[in-house]
């Protein structure tokens, strides 16, 4: 059969090997799946020019702009590719005309001048996906997790927060795609990438919590009241703060789905009185869950499914979401077309109550790494008097593959004198629960976003330098979902870290060649998770 596309980026990939049919799991036609390749040659070609050329703030933006565009998820629309294309191929023209000799240096780099000569100079990626599988994987888990970060490093932009050092690796990880590399020499840059993501989580990090505070405990309502209301999906603070100031006084509730729950823990934005709870569940339900609702909903980030008929009229996409047909919010951020359309909807009638998944009425967040630090010295004495026995973090990406409530059963299992961390949409399958308290702190608390992966690295740190232990000797233990890319460079930070002996599922990636996952093993003990009693009996004993 003749492969249309090919794509494994994500959990879900086609019969665990990669998609190659006509679309892709996740709704992506092969032809936006193409393109989306397309852009990333583009990509490369623009870091390439770089090196003879004069990268600006705006090129790097561009970078951004194009990894993010194809984290899955994110745009399913042939026309915004192309506008993206377009963008990367003159960036890199710009670039490099930027200098003396600019000619010359077109010629020696494109061999020529002309349009097609600049195309031509563009990486194909099928050189990736046809290579031997080790390089393939490889080139895969540094591709995917700049991805990730990109997507990370774009929110931290959006506050006006950049990193020098984050900037120049996406552009060093770009031109290595494209370069014949050894295991050898491709191994070290992997690593890298890890150690770079932290540093990115960590500006974005520094950019939300110096722009909104830091996160307090926060009892989230499930229940959707009467009235207009907007519900604002995605990662992007930035994004739901414009909107919060803007449906200021206009009688519209505003409601967190997914991955932006946490935002319900910065003061500046809890100062909001309008914004009211939390809608539905994790991101795969947003098929059953948005049908015929009386509400508008905006998407900031990923996570966008195929838009279903039952809702398609009240759905509204901004920054690099794209789908073909919705109204787009582009960079004025003038959210009136999502005000008006929750104002002729009008809401509910009457309160509507939702529950999690696990028929509870509400959920916290705001544990991140100020808060749990700041109560330090409790959970240190905790543990030293055995009250606490052991830590598990438990999150990533959630999805809909069968055998992810593994991770609710293996969360309901755990003894009582453990402690859930968790963080990402993958809380979802548990946050709703309520598992009781361990000296005045409940036993699961919510650090956050995936981004907020750096709170649960920073307390692990913080905890090994207070028992002077290394952070594989504390009580700790990591049990990892995953889905997408941003998964990935949080993944490639752990091992960056040295972080050894976690578990990882609900399946492994497709990506991952038997040499690679060797290695994987071999150096860091990364399990495959199987089932809560026997992944709970092999840890606890």
């Amino acid at each position: 059969m003749e492969q249309k596309m090919f794509c494994f980026q994500c959990e879900q990939t086609a019969g665990g090997t990669g998609c190659t049919g006509g679309a892709g799991v996740c709704g992506k036609s092969s032809t936006v799946a193409n393109l989306q390749d397309e852009l990333t040659g583009a990509l490369i070609g623009l870091a390439r020019a770089c090196q003879s050329g004069h990268p600006t703030a705006y090129t790097h933006r561009i970078v951004l702009e194009g990894l993010f565009t194809t984290i899955t998820n994110v745009n399913f629309n042939e026309e915004t590719m192309h506008t993206m294309i377009d963008k990367v191929n003159a960036e890199k023209a710009a670039v490099l005309s930027s200098e003396e000799g600019a000619a010359d240096k077109l010629r020696r780099l494109f061999g020529g001048t002309s349009a097609a000569d600049k195309a031509a100079a563009n990486f194909e990626m099928k050189k990736i996906w046809n290579a031997n599988e080790d390089i393939r994987s490889l080139k895969s888990l540094i591709l995917f997790g700049m991805r990730g970060m990109a997507a990370y490093a774009y929110h931290a932009l959006m506050l006006g927060q950049h990193d020098d050092t984050v900037d120049a690796f996406f552009l060093k990880g770009l031109r290595t795609l494209g370069e014949d590399l050894t295991m050898e020499e491709l191994l070290p840059v992997v690593i890298e990438t890890g150690h770079v993501n932290l540093t990115c989580m960590e500006m974005l990090d520094r950019a939300n919590t110096g722009t909104y505070g830091t996160p307090v405990p926060t009892e989230v309502p499930l229940t959707i009241e009467k009235g207009p209301f907007i519900v604002v999906t995605g990662h992007d603070l930035k994004d739901l703060e414009l909107l919060l100031k803007q449906t200021e006084g206009k009688g519209i509730a505003i409601y967190t789905h997914g991955e932006m729950l946490p935002a319900h823990g910065y003061p500046e934005l809890k100062k909001y009185k309008h914004l009211k709870g939390n809608f539905g569940t994790a991101w795969q339900n947003q098929q059953k869950e948005f049908a015929n609702v009386p509400g508008a909903f905006l998407f900031t980030t990923n996570c966008l499914m195929p838009v279903r008929p039952t809702y398609a009229d009240r759905v509204f996409t901004t920054e690099v979401v794209s789908y073909p047909e919705l109204v787009h919010i582009d960079d004025n951020k003038d959210f009136t077309p999502v005000i008006e359309k929750a104002l002729e909807l009008g809401g509910y009638p009457e309160d509507h109550e939702m529950t999690g998944i696990n028929g509870g009425k509400t959920v916290m967040t705001g544990f991140g790494h100020g808060t749990v630090l700041g109560v330090a010295d409790t959970v240190i004495e905790a543990v030293k008097n055995g009250a606490i026995k052991h830590f598990f973090l438990v999150g990533g990406c959630d999805g809909a593959r069968p055998g992810r409530n593994y991770y609710t059963e293996f969360v309901k299992q755990t003894p009582a004198d453990t402690v859930i961390l968790t963080l990402a949409c993958g809380k979802y399958r548990f946050n709703d629960l309520d598992l009781g308290t361990i000296g005045g702190l409940p036993r699961i608390m919510d650090m956050g976003q995936c981004n907020d992966a750096y709170s649960a690295i920073k307390v692990a740190l913080a905890l090994s330098e207070a028992f002077g232990v290394g952070v594989n000797e504390l009580p700790l233990t990591l049990v990892l979902s995953w889905y997408e890319q941003k998964a990935v460079c949080i993944l490639l930070t752990l091992l960056a870290l040295g972080l050894k002996n976690f578990y990882l599922g609900p399946t492994l990636p497709a990506f991952v060649s038997p040499n690679v996952l060797n290695y994987l093993v071999e150096n860091f003990n990364i399990h495959p998770t199987s089932t809560p009693e026997a992944d709970l009996k092999a840890i606890l004993g």
